[in-house]
């Protein structure tokens, strides 16, 4: 039985645009679409619902706004097995206790706050700290699409450990038929170069040489049918992933610790201009 991909919607222009991401990305996979409303958000009107709903968006009740939802996905992929969840609990308890029976769940990077696009809302970083799944939160403008991006590029930051990271980059990998960019940072400790001023780049070289020999070890039992481009690059990881973003359809990274966000992951969350995989990784 295939576990369904769950995204979470509450009728804002965010979450629509993720339902569009979701039933593109459950297409994919062949697994169904669930679609989860939490209950306890307070009723929403919006021009992006009031589209959906025929031009009327007073009084909104969330089978509304679900009914949308499924509309929205089968006009996009019509043999799409479509189901939604209504749940008497706040949105990020609802979507973390969905994503407990999902293969995945997407999200809009913010909600009906109204807050600035560059900005992470609270719901999706809470789910993405806390799922026991993988999260997508949608960041970048690549037209709501799962595939038909820019050039179905995928890119993995390489940590430690990385193991169900990479795994799911390999599926994407397959799926989009594009390149598999696996990134490791590295940095040189400042004081090793102040130290030592006649021997700059000595140090440079051996923090390098330690940083692609451990990307090639996480690499070493990577599947012979999907090509991989090997990057190392110097600096901090938080500033290293995003910049791989701008020519990247999806990043995937790792999250470590259940219910908090590391400070790499937080940063790529809300400076990435790509959508983002955010992956619970067992230690």
């Amino acid at each position: 039985m295939y576990l369904p991909l769950v995204v979470g919607v509450d009728g804002s222009e965010p979450s629509l645009r993720a339902v569009d991401w979701a039933a593109d990305e459950a297409t994919l996979h062949t697994v169904p679409l669930l679609v989860v409303f939490g209950t306890l958000w307070e009723r929403y009107e919006g021009a992006a619902l009031a589209r959906e709903l025929d031009g009327t968006s007073a009084d909104t009740r969330a089978d509304d706004i679900l009914d949308a939802a499924v509309r929205r996905a089968r006009r996009r992929h019509p043999h799409l097995v479509v189901t939604t969840e209504k749940v008497l609990d706040e949105a990020e308890h609802a979507l973390v206790c969905a994503g407990r029976n999902a293969s995945m769940i997407i999200l809009g990077s913010r909600g009906r706050s109204g807050i600035a696009d560059r900005l992470l809302g609270s719901v999706s970083r809470t789910v993405a700290a806390g799922s026991d799944c993988p999260v997508v939160v949608l960041r970048g403008n690549h037209d709501n699409r799962a595939l038909g991006g820019r050039n179905g590029r995928v890119v993995v930051g390489v940590g430690e450990p990385s193991a169900s990271v990479l795994r799911l980059a390999f599926t994407e990998e397959r799926l989009r038929h594009g390149p598999l960019a696996a990134v490791r940072a590295w940095r040189c400790p400042a004081h090793e170069t102040i130290d030592h001023p006649l021997l700059t780049a000595e140090p440079a070289r051996l923090y390098e040489e330690r940083a692609a020999g451990e990307l090639e070890a996480a690499l070493e039992d990577a599947p012979p049918d999907v090509a991989v481009r090997r990057h190392t690059v110097e600096g901090p990881a938080r500033a290293v992933l995003p910049a791989a973003s701008a020519e990247a359809d999806l990043l995937v990274i790792g999250r470590r610790t259940q219910g908090r966000l590391g400070r790499v992951a937080h940063a790529v969350l809300h400076r990435s201009a790509c959508p983002v995989v955010v992956v619970p990784e067992r230690t």
